[in-house]
């Protein structure tokens, strides 16, 4: 006997949650998490309210979708931007001016990572476990730049991958608070501090 295949709202396909994600972020865009209605993002997406819930428990959930969705867009990027360490500096430049493109999503992200901190949160897996990623992967190239003395003798690498992500997501705070504060100066400051050699070598460049 052939099984029937499942039609209508209710079927849970790869496209149908990719449809949603992108209403869903395009309403929180728009309105705010909190103003969001999932009867908006559902009419977005072109399903009905419980066919959403079928695929989505709650905003929660679709908020951190979101999110994860931006993440995975952000490391294909860097991927092809950021060969090696050198590429580093420029490439966070660049990302904190296109968080500045999307406040609302960027006031998003603190947000919710905050409210994850709490271990029954239903982000706060995705979070720590984005965060321990995170810090893997500035600590494998950290590594690699204090092999070859050029990390500041004075930051462990694992030390210099956990302050990269307090200044980056500092500095994101900032400037939701004020958004005349220039945030890509600092962070190039901070990269050269973390990497003397290239910083004078660089400014020799300038010479």
């Amino acid at each position: 006997m052939t099984q029937a295949k499942a039609r209508g709202p209710y079927t849970k396909t790869p496209a149908r949650r990719a449809e949603i994600v992108r209403a869903a972020r395009e309403s929180f865009a728009e309105h705010g998490f909190t103003k969001a209605s999932l009867r908006d993002i559902a009419e977005r997406a072109g399903i009905t309210h419980a066919g959403l819930l079928h695929h989505f428990r709650n905003k929660d959930d679709l908020l951190a979708a979101v999110l994860a969705e931006r993440d995975a867009e952000e490391r294909q990027y860097a991927e092809s931007q950021v060969p090696d360490m050198d590429h580093l500096a420029p490439y966070l430049g660049d990302l904190l001016r296109h968080h500045q493109k999307s406040p609302e999503l960027m006031r998003l992200w603190i947000e919710l990572a905050a409210a994850a901190s709490r271990p029954e949160h239903p982000a706060h897996d995705y979070f720590a476990q984005r965060y321990a990623w995170g810090r893997e992967q500035f600590a494998r190239g950290m590594s690699g730049k204090a092999e070859r003395g050029e990390l500041n003798e004075a930051l462990a690498p694992d030390h210099a991958a956990t302050l990269l992500q307090a200044v980056l997501n500092g500095l994101q705070l900032q400037w939701l608070l004020d958004q005349d504060l220039d945030i890509v100066g600092p962070v190039r400051a901070f990269m050269r501090m973390t990497f003397p050699q290239a910083a004078e070598a660089e400014a020799d460049d300038e010479d």
